[in-house]
């Protein structure tokens, strides 16, 4: 299960949380623009937009989680149980979900472009390997004036308009959407006693516009968590505010390992947060175990090279000893 958000300060930044039981190994990956995108059923690319974002390479291939392009257009895959991929259609553009990302960043500049490309699109049932199934998925695409959501299911393609700026997981984003509603009453602000005139209530404590605001693991829970905290964060005078804005407001959506079993012994957990600076071009993460914010350029990469750049996560815990030495802290 995994969220997925984009903000607009001066700049515009998209990312998400990772939450899996389990690691690929991924790295963030620069795709410059002579790399030669291969795809099963339709053109290969051998000239396009650059990209950068976390992905998994298998054989020189980066299979992207989330990414942004040299044009600010940001694209995420998450976890959705009821995608339904087809079987391939002669008068479409056939692609596979793994070939998703890079098909729409490779030649998009904005989402209403990538609108004119899905509308011909047919998400083909096609495997990466035997070894490497497709996953059951749906984007969220976001430039710095909007957002939609793709969801491929049993009755076709659907495009929602994404004012949330939010895409967690099941169930489909409209109903996401529409449990908002549930919660129209919250506020960051004090609440006023509307229970009874007669009675005198007090505000016993700070943060009581948002009692009710749900605090559990799932995903429509962390989808409304998501969108409070997204729409009531207050935009930084700097780049270093703004990503930290970002990162907390993943924070309040992330997964402790160990809090949400998946099988006997096996735990989901936030395994790595990212943000994006898509004007910059700079990809922020974070991991489970080494909560320092890390970056990469894009442009301090040769972006006219044929050869993906990969640069594995530093997950290695990094804390800053201020009056003694670390030896002294460390346990036997």
């Amino acid at each position: 299960m995994c969220t997925s958000i984009s903000l607009l300060a001066e700049d515009h930044y998209f990312g998400r949380n990772l939450d899996l039981e389990y690691s690929y190994n991924e790295s963030v990956v620069i795709t410059p623009q002579d790399y030669s995108f291969k795809f099963r059923e339709v053109d290969d690319i051998d000239s396009h937009y650059a990209i950068i974002g976390m992905a998994f390479v298998v054989d020189n291939y980066p299979l992207y989680y989330e990414a942004c392009n040299e044009k600010g257009l940001g694209m995420a895959g998450l976890n959705y149980p009821k995608a339904v991929y087809k079987e391939y259609d002669e008068n479409k553009d056939n692609i596979t979900p793994f070939e998703f990302i890079p098909w729409i960043l490779s030649q998009c500049e904005s989402v209403a472009q990538a609108m004119e490309l899905i509308e011909n699109i047919n998400l083909v049932n096609i495997n990466f390997s035997d070894e490497l199934p497709l996953s059951p998925l749906h984007w969220m695409i976001s430039d710095k004036n909007e957002s939609i959501v793709v969801e491929c299911e049993k009755k076709g393609l659907k495009v929602y308009k994404n004012k949330a700026n939010v895409l967690t997981n099941a169930p489909s984003f409209d109903k996401q959407l529409f449990n908002l509603n549930n919660y129209r009453h919250l506020s960051s602000k004090t609440p006023e006693n509307t229970f009874s005139e007669s009675l005198e209530l007090d505000t016993y404590s700070r943060g009581m516009g948002a009692m009710g605001l749900p605090g559990d693991l799932s995903s429509s829970s962390r989808f409304v968590r998501a969108t409070f905290t997204l729409h009531n964060l207050i935009i930084g005078d700097s780049e270093e505010e703004n990503v930290n804005q970002f990162f907390h407001t993943l924070e309040s959506v992330s997964q402790t390992r160990g809090c949400c079993e998946v099988e006997p012994g096996k735990y989901e957990y936030t395994i790595y947060s990212s943000c994006i600076n898509t004007d910059k071009g700079i990809y922020y993460y974070k991991t489970y175990y080494n909560s320092q914010i890390n970056a990469v350029n894009m442009y301090n990469y040769d972006l006219t090279s044929d050869e993906l750049a990969i640069y594995p996560l530093n997950e290695y815990p990094e804390i800053n000893y201020q009056n003694s030495k670390k030896e002294e802290y460390m346990f036997n």
